[in-house]
């Protein structure tokens, strides 16, 4: 088999021999004086690549993508199929939109049975559980195949039996969140795909509208009263990452239909941080979440126009406060309480840059000539700059 390059036969200029040992003897006649001296020629290599060589493809490249292209010939059976693409997805997760139309297309025409379209779910299921960088993934290849998938049998279609699936492993939370190590880490693959799925599964109603799937918003609640009720380490750290991946929008959720829940589990929060025995970095991690969420879930709401900004209504209105330092050196903002007080002992302090000496060094520049000649007054207009900034600074501080 060629190695994708077509040789080409060598062609070289006949070299002209060098000068012999006789001919650098001096001769006493005319005709040596006349000689011109022998020049080398270098041989000239013709190129060994052709235009007419077959294109290059990397070996792994090319057997995946032989195979994918043919569908699912060259694959004994449906289990192979799905499996290798799977491992492909969470290789290369970017040829998701480039692949997953081919993928939907071969599988509607193998998963004809039953039994085909269980073992189709269980497959994605358990990659997706089982390789944690996989749960965003599969949520939205659920969310493709529930959509695009043409079978739909009487014991229900793609998304009825996937949900059934979870619903499996839904029932025995309470025993999974106190099992041991093993089962609790599978446990919180499991309670993180829903969160996946939650965000990712659309299910489109009567009139065209998109919507969640309810019933996954209530299985999420009872999942982190699961975690809670068990406050272990890895369960509270599980309970962490799903709320930080689906607390805004399942506030939200809740918020429209008039319900507290968000309130009763920050306040489980604040007492498990109270009265269980996790780490303490553990609680920090709770804290850190309480944090997150009064401030909405980190979302900021644009005010409409500067001048309307207020510390009040935009949690920006500081962000581009300068900074300044007390005399030990300790940094406030305009966003601190005491911020007044510390800067009014800013502007009473006489000298802001004392001179002081280091290893018998006077920093101040005293005896050097060119330090010396600098003039300490300030520019004219770094002055009248500095002066705008105190009374914005001032102006700022009395609103």
């Amino acid at each position: 088999m060629s190695d994708g390059f077509d040789r080409a036969p060598e062609q070289t200029r006949p070299l002209r021999a060098p000068p012999s040992s006789q001919d650098n003897i001096p001769r006493q006649n005319s005709e040596s004086a006349m000689a011109k001296p022998q020049v080398v020629v270098a041989p000239v290599l013709m190129s060994k690549l052709s235009v007419n060589a077959p294109e290059f493809y990397p070996s792994s490249y090319s057997n995946y993508t032989e195979s994918y292209e043919d569908g699912c010939e060259d694959y004994p059976t449906l289990s192979e199929y799905v499996q290798d693409f799977l491992n492909h997805l969470t290789e290369q997760p970017g040829s998701f939109e480039t692949e997953i139309e081919q993928f939907a297309e071969t599988l509607n025409g193998w998963v004809t049975t039953d039994d085909a379209l269980q073992e189709l779910v269980e497959l994605i299921y358990q990659q997706a559980t089982s390789i944690p960088n996989f749960s965003y993934m599969g949520a939205r290849l659920c969310n493709y195949l529930s959509h695009h998938l043409t079978i739909s049998p009487q014991s229900g279609n793609f998304r009825q039996l996937l949900l059934q699936r979870c619903r499996t492993e839904y029932e025995v939370k309470d025993q999974a969140a106190k099992g041991d190590e093993v089962t609790r880490k599978r446990f919180h693959a499991f309670v993180l795909f829903l969160g996946e799925l939650y965000l990712n599964l659309e299910i489109k109603g009567t009139n065209g509208q998109v919507t969640r799937a309810d019933i996954l918003q209530v299985g999420l609640r009872e999942l982190l009263n699961a975690l809670f009720c068990n406050p272990m380490d890895d369960n509270l750290i599980c309970a962490v990452k799903l709320l930080k991946l689906t607390g805004s929008v399942l506030e939200d959720a809740w918020k429209e239909k008039g319900k507290t829940d968000m309130e009763e589990i920050i306040q489980r929060i604040e007492n498990v941080v109270l009265d269980a025995n996790c780490s303490r970095d553990v609680k920090q991690m709770l804290l850190k979440l309480v944090e997150l969420r009064s401030s909405n879930w980190g979302r900021v709401h644009v005010t409409s126009t500067y001048r309307e900004a207020t510390p009040e209504n935009d949690p920006n209105y500081f962000m581009n406060e300068p900074t300044f330092y007390t005399s030990d050196g300790v940094p406030f903002t305009a966003a601190d309480p005491d911020y007044q007080e510390k800067y009014q002992e800013l502007l009473e302090r006489e000298d802001f840059f004392p001179d002081y000496e280091e290893n018998g060094t006077d920093l101040s520049g005293s005896g050097d000539p060119y330090l010396d000649d600098i003039d300490d007054e300030m520019d004219p207009e770094i002055e009248e700059a500095y002066e705008k900034f105190c009374l914005e600074s001032e102006r700022k501080r009395k609103q």
